[in-house]
């Protein structure tokens, strides 16, 4: 039973090993194409801060002192793979723009704040997939070296141990077969060796009271039985 289910979790955790490995590869082509566009994307919005900066003069402290609700908010779902639960970034809203923020740059450069704002936005988005995607591969790279363990041991240690204590048990059942079963050979032949003393013994005590006469005796006894009829008749 124990070798049994030793290859039954060795067989579903070699799926799960590839399920997850699997998914594993495709998180990392798809971190590695979001870098990519991550790296065009925070370009773009430097260089449209330094042009709306260019055009406007420095607004950071006007727009820091005019934020009063955060414009996007992200909220932590999770995905179940192959039983293992891999947490999920994903934005929920994007808050309505304040009326001191659209009055932001409006005696001059406008229109490249505007075009900043939404550079940065987009990279806000780009960022939480790749937080996302980062996340599930730290996750996942974590969850296959522990199930990867687990397989070799479970192959390399517990099954050929469990395979080793099965081979032990089932000699020493077969040498002990072969012992019963000689023990019962020897017992059967002393029981026939004492049956054959008992017939034997039982013959001697039947020939005893059956008290068989001496043929020899008989002969004499009628030889004297006819002499002692010639002496009666000869006189």
């Amino acid at each position: 039973m124990k070798l049994k289910g030793a290859v039954t979790g060795h067989s579903l955790l070699k799926k799960k090993s590839d399920a997850l490995t699997m998914r594993f590869r495709k998180i990392l082509n798809n971190i590695v194409e979001n870098k990519q566009l991550m790296g065009a994307t925070m370009r773009e919005a430097s260089f449209s801060l330094a042009t709306a900066k260019y055009a406007a003069g420095d607004f950071s402290n006007s727009v820091i002192e005019n934020v009063t609700n955060p414009t996007i908010a992200v909220k932590m779902t999770t995905e179940n793979v192959a039983g293992v639960h891999l947490p999920t970034f994903e934005k929920i809203s994007e808050g309505a723009v304040s009326t001191s923020q659209e009055l932001t740059g409006l005696a001059k450069g406008g229109q490249q704040i505007s075009k900043s704002r939404e550079s940065h936005l987009k990279a806000i988005e780009a960022l939480i997939v790749l937080a996302s995607l980062q996340t599930a591969f730290v996750t996942l790279d974590e969850v296959i070296k522990i199930t990867n363990r687990r397989v070799n041991a479970i192959e390399y240690v517990v099954k050929p141990r469990l395979e080793n204590t099965i081979n032990y048990i089932m000699t020493e059942l077969d040498e002990s077969e072969r012992e019963e079963f000689y023990r019962l050979k020897k017992v059967q032949g002393k029981k026939k060796k004492d049956l054959k003393a008992k017939e034997a013994n039982k013959e001697v005590e039947l020939a005893s009271e059956q008290k068989i006469i001496n043929p020899t005796k008989v002969k004499n006894m009628i030889e004297e039985e006819g002499q002692e009829e010639e002496l009666l008749y000869g006189a």
